[in-house]
């Protein structure tokens, strides 16, 4: 299927290179790049620990299904995802009707090494290798409603960019 002019959403756990390659992505295609946790935290004036600690995490993703919503009203996008943006009802059913959904994956081990010591991450408060693995569990099959899976873990950048835009383009 060709997805011409239709949206590239990117979904999967935190750390599995959504952002990164929906950068490229969007340059490679001449696309607006939307990354989901930016527009909230500029629409809100907050960031998303700081939301978090107001109002938990079912607040948050109240704001983050509106936000959603509204950024896949345009086409030619390429929206990155937070890694829970999956979880309120409706959101796959939407994200699969307005583009191409691609969730992208890591090991367990590999998205450990690559949040280590990041701050910004409320959901791993505490012990992150715990926390990751906790959420790891939880949201085993959230990802699967996706049209494509692509593991980020022992490729670059540039080769899950170019298997995405292989699908894309049809």
């Amino acid at each position: 299927m060709n997805y011409a002019n239709k949206n590239i959403i990117l979904v999967g756990m935190m750390a599995t290179g959504k952002s990164t390659v929906g950068a490229l992505l969007a340059e490679e295609l001449g696309y607006e790049l939307i990354d989901l946790d930016h527009v909230i935290i500029q629409n809100e004036g907050r960031s998303i620990a700081e939301l978090f600690a107001e109002g938990g995490e079912e607040y948050f993703r109240k704001i983050e299904s509106a936000v959603l919503k509204e950024m896949l009203e345009g086409e030619s996008r390429i929206i990155s995802t937070g890694g829970g943006a999956v979880l309120a009802p409706g959101n796959a059913e939407i994200m699969l009707q307005k583009g191409l959904v691609v969730a992208l994956t890591a090991t367990e081990e590999e998205i450990i090494a690559r949040v280590s010591g990041d701050e910004n991450r409320p959901l791993l408060a505490g012990n992150a290798q715990e926390r990751v693995r906790a959420i790891l569990e939880q949201r085993r099959d959230a990802y699967r409603f996706a049209h494509y899976t692509v593991d980020t873990t022992k490729r670059s950048v540039a080769e899950v960019s170019e298997y995405i835009l292989m699908h894309y383009r049809g």
